[in-house]
């Protein structure tokens, strides 16, 4: 799976930027049908915010967003609502099958 990082406003450190890669190639184990992902890394004034985009074969693309003041934390947010969509795709795909 392809993951691509952009930065909006700012810079990320290198050891936050491989924590989301890491959860992002992490999501295949959830949905196995997963062309690529896109990191949106933002900053507001008091904000971290985090959008991931994730394009999925034969699908619509699954956008995912986590804000908070910590960094860390938003990626977390972030990745764990995207494990729920996929989780949710992946069980309505299983289901409308029988």
């Amino acid at each position: 799976m392809n993951i691509n990082v952009t930065h909006r406003h700012g810079s990320v450190d290198e050891a936050i930027e491989s924590h989301a890669r890491s959860k992002a190639e992490g999501l295949s184990k959830y949905y196995d049908r997963l062309d690529s992902a896109e990191i949106i890394f933002d900053h507001t004034r008091n904000l971290q915010e985090i959008e991931i985009i994730i394009k999925v074969q034969h699908g619509e693309d699954i956008i995912a967003t986590g804000s908070s003041e910590e960094l860390r934390t938003a990626v977390d947010q972030c990745m764990d609502r995207a494990i729920r969509q996929l989780t949710d795709l992946k069980s309505k795909l299983r289901d409308d099958k029988h």
